[in-house]
């Protein structure tokens, strides 16, 4: 895997796809890729869609820590969920390293939206969130599922994720699923960093 190229490839991607979106109207933002993508991407779109729910959910992370003195680095928590994927993913036949590396792109992925929320809100104050979601009780049993979902598609896209044809998969997954999700730009870029590992050497 060449981690620099596909960076370059999916931020092309994920940057045409969040421009698009930006300038769509109601019904053009839910048009569906080009059909040649739609015969290639299937396998690893259900990676990636989970990737972007997930990055969507950052935002009731920030939203439950901005103004507060919670961080957004919380290594304690980080380390928690590395330690109990790994111990998951050799349940399941997994690579508990390769799997950590996911995950960790997934934890950096969350955070880059985060910062990014941060700083739109205190630019623009009127676009704070007036609610402030509960953490424990409506954030990470949101995560703890996707986890656990993650880990199933992880297994189920095995395969895929080793052979020679993973990287435009994935490319072009990424794209389907920034479009589906409605990604903004902010989101997109979080989609970009939730990738690097997913790709077998």
């Amino acid at each position: 895997m060449h981690p620099r190229r596909l960076r370059s490839a999916l931020v092309a991607v994920c940057a045409l796809a969040a421009v698009s979106l930006a300038g769509a109207g109601p019904a053009a933002a839910h048009t569906s890729p080009p059909a040649h993508a739609a015969a290639v991407a299937p396998g690893l779109a259900p990676l990636t869609d989970l990737f972007a729910e997930r990055l969507l959910v950052a935002d009731k992370v920030a939203a439950a820590k901005y103004g507060t003195d919670k961080p957004i680095d919380d290594p304690v928590r980080e380390q928690q969920i590395l330690e109990d994927v790994a111990a998951r993913a050799t349940a399941l036949g997994l690579d508990p390293e390769a799997v950590q590396a996911v995950f960790r792109d997934q934890i950096e992925a969350n955070k880059l939206v985060q910062r990014g929320l941060y700083a739109r809100w205190d630019a623009h104050p009127e676009e704070r969130p007036t609610e402030r979601p509960d953490l424990v009780k409506e954030v990470r049993p949101v995560l703890d599922r996707i986890t656990t979902q993650l880990l199933g598609t992880l297994k189920d896209t095995e395969r895929l994720r080793t052979s020679p044809s993973c990287e435009p998969r994935l490319g072009l997954a990424a794209l389907r699923s920034a479009y589906g999700h409605e990604l903004d730009a902010l989101h997109s870029e979080g989609l970009v960093r939730a990738l690097p590992s997913v790709c077998a050497d």
